[in-house]
This record gives C-alpha cells, structure tokens and sequence, in this order.
C-alpha cells in the first residue's frame, strides 16, 4: 500500500492505509500474550471508522484490507500467539465497522434534517427565494420553472420512511426517473412537487397514491413559475382537499383548476350567507329540518336536474324525490326545474356546504 500512479496521484490503497494506522502493532500486541483488545484500542479503531466513512471509502475495501494487514503481521507472531490472531481481528475489525455504521448513520439523519427543513422551507415560503433556488438544485428542483404540487391524503398519516411513501417513491422514480421530481411527506400527506410541463408525472402519483392509500383522495394544484410557485401550488391543493371534503365531492382525484368557482364564492363570506339564509333560510320549517331538502337539492343538481338519477343516488322512489322537490318550491318559491330559479338555488346549496349551514352558519 502507499503506491503513487505514474501522475504522483495518492492511490486508493494509500488512502485506505491511512485509516489503517496502529492497526498492525494493536494486533501484534494482543496476540503476544492472547489478551482482548483494550478500551483504548477499540475506540481508536472505532474512530479511524468513522473517519473512513466521512472520507468516503467503501467498507468492503476497508475490510479487505484489514484482512490483507492480518496476513502479512501472522508470520512474525509465535504459534501462540498467531492462534489469537483471528479474535484480534475480529475485534479490531467490528469496531471499525461499527465507527463506520455510526458515522454512516449521522450523515443519514444529517441529511434529512437538510432535507426536511428545505422541504418546509420550499412548500411555507420561509425563506429567501434566490437561496432557496440554490438550495433546490441540490435536491434535483430547478425552481427557475414552473412547477405544480400533488398532495395524497390517506385514511391515516404517512411519514418519511413508511413502506406507503417508499413505495410510491420507487414507482415513480422508477417511471419517471429523477426528471427533477421531489417526493416527500408533510403533516402526514404525501406530497410529489414536479415540473408544470409534465403533468404526466403528478396524474401517474395521483394513480398510484390513490390505490396505495386504500381509497385515499389526492388534489393537483396549477403549475406556477419559480420558487413561490411551488408555495402557491401547495397551497391550491390543500384547499382543493379541504374542499373536496366540505363539498362532499366524490372524485378521487381533485383538481384545483376545476374548483376556482368555489373560492369565488366563498370570498365575500357575508354576501353568501345573506344568500343561504334566503334562499334556504325557509327549508328549516320542514318536518325534519332543513338538511334533508338540502341533500335532495344536491342530488338533484350533481344528477343533472334528472329525477331517476337523484332518487338513485338517494336511495328514494322517484315520487318521494319528486314530493320533496315540490316540498322545497312550497317553501322558498323556487322552483329546482325552473331554469330561471335554478341559478340561485344551486348557488346558494353550494354556499350551505361552503359555510356548513344549516349547522355551523355564522
């Protein structure tokens, strides 16, 4: 070992020697009198581990030159002491080992530590944009494009490391390639963040987060440019899920492009509960409430104004469907197959689930 190439460049034996110093004398030493390596001596080899795994050399080299070193030591040492040589090594070679494990494992949590506090970094905005453009590249992101974010949400919480992520993870990248996509999870959603022009790759996540998530739902946001981008679309597709949960929406996959007319009706909160309450304010002298009537309208609406349907969906004959619509026109006036009725009605049903009404109205 410590042979120079024709360059005078450091070989990897020369490299691999340096962790390797002591090493030899530790084992002539133990071996003269058959002894267990000392406190001292193992923590020494645990440290020329570490620093071998900091140094990024491979733990099969390491091993098999700890082997080769044993090999040249055994002819000097006496019949005695050369049948103790295999515990030396043993032991001088399980503490490296375990030095090097150690140091392997403090990069692991080091780096998803930086991991994660770029990822809460990417998805809150917290930090200064053209730093974390920098910071990005090291994650395979070019934020300098238009990017749109997937969010998956389970019946359960998913974590970094769960056979659920790791297997989406693989499935994708698998796919896909690197392509410049992050998976990660946050707050227990599993989120995908992609470049804007692949939308392929967040409909193949969606696919996929959606039959490993046991019938979870997903939500898309818009493609948006640079690093706020990415805030922006994460932010459209948590509101897409909580919309998709207030509404009642049965599709498993949302997208945020197809929901922009609920936030502009829940955007002037006041002016939409005036609505509700006179449009459906008259529902809650029913006979058991005004929720039931609600429903029906829903039905009836999601159904395509067709009778058949609604009653379908609300497990109804089609004469009660109809008794409850004649039921709803006695009491507001308006009637639901009235196209010049039908507007308002609709409208204000949707603002009933937006503000949750009857039950939660402010």
């Amino acid at each position: 070992m410590g042979r120079l190439d024709r360059g005078g460049a450091v070989t990897e034996d020369q490299t691999v020697g340096e962790h390797l110093t002591g090493y030899a004398a530790i084992l002539v030493d133990a071996c003269a009198t058959g002894r267990r390596l000392t406190r001292d001596e193992l923590d020494a080899r645990r440290d020329a581990g570490e620093r071998a795994a900091e140094a990024g050399i491979g733990l099969r080299s390491l091993v098999r030159a700890h082997l080769s070193a044993a090999q040249e030591v055994r002819p000097a040492l006496s019949p005695s002491g050369a049948d103790h040589l295999l515990a030396a090594v043993e032991q001088a070679v399980d503490a490296f080992a375990g030095g090097y494990e150690r140091a392997q494992y403090q990069a692991v949590r080091q780096e998803e530590a930086v991991r994660r506090e770029f990822v809460d970094d990417l998805l809150y905005g917290r930090s200064d944009l053209g730093r974390l453009a920098e910071r990005a590249a090291r994650f395979g992101l070019r934020l300098s494009q238009a990017h749109a974010v997937a969010v998956a949400q389970g019946s359960e919480p998913y974590g970094e490391g769960y056979p659920v992520a790791r297997g989406i993870e693989a499935a994708v990248l698998t796919r896909f390639g690197n392509r410049d996509i992050l998976l990660t999870t946050k707050d227990g959603r599993l989120i995908c963040v992609a470049p804007g022009d692949q939308p392929e790759v967040l409909a193949f996540f969606a696919k996929q987060a959606y039959a490993a998530t046991d019938g979870g739902r997903v939500a898309i946001g818009r493609a948006h440019a640079g690093a706020g981008g990415v805030v922006h679309s994460y932010e459209e597709a948590l509101n897409a899920l909580d919309l998709g949960e207030r509404m009642e929406l049965e599709d498993p996959v949302l997208h945020a492009a197809d929901l922009l007319v609920y936030p502009v009706l829940a955007r002037d909160r006041e002016a939409m509960a005036d609505l509700v309450e006179a449009m459906l304010g008259p529902l809650q002298q029913a006979r058991g409430g005004a929720q039931p009537l609600i429903d029906t309208l829903h039905a009836y609406f999601d159904s395509g104004c067709v009778a058949t349907d609604a009653a379908r969906r609300l497990s109804l004959s089609v004469r009660a469907l109809t008794y409850r619509l004649e039921r709803i026109h006695q009491l507001t006036r308006a009637d639901p197959a009235d196209p010049r009725h039908r507007y308002s009605l609709q409208t204000a049903v949707i603002g009933a689930r937006l503000l949750g009404w009857p039950g939660s109205a402010d």
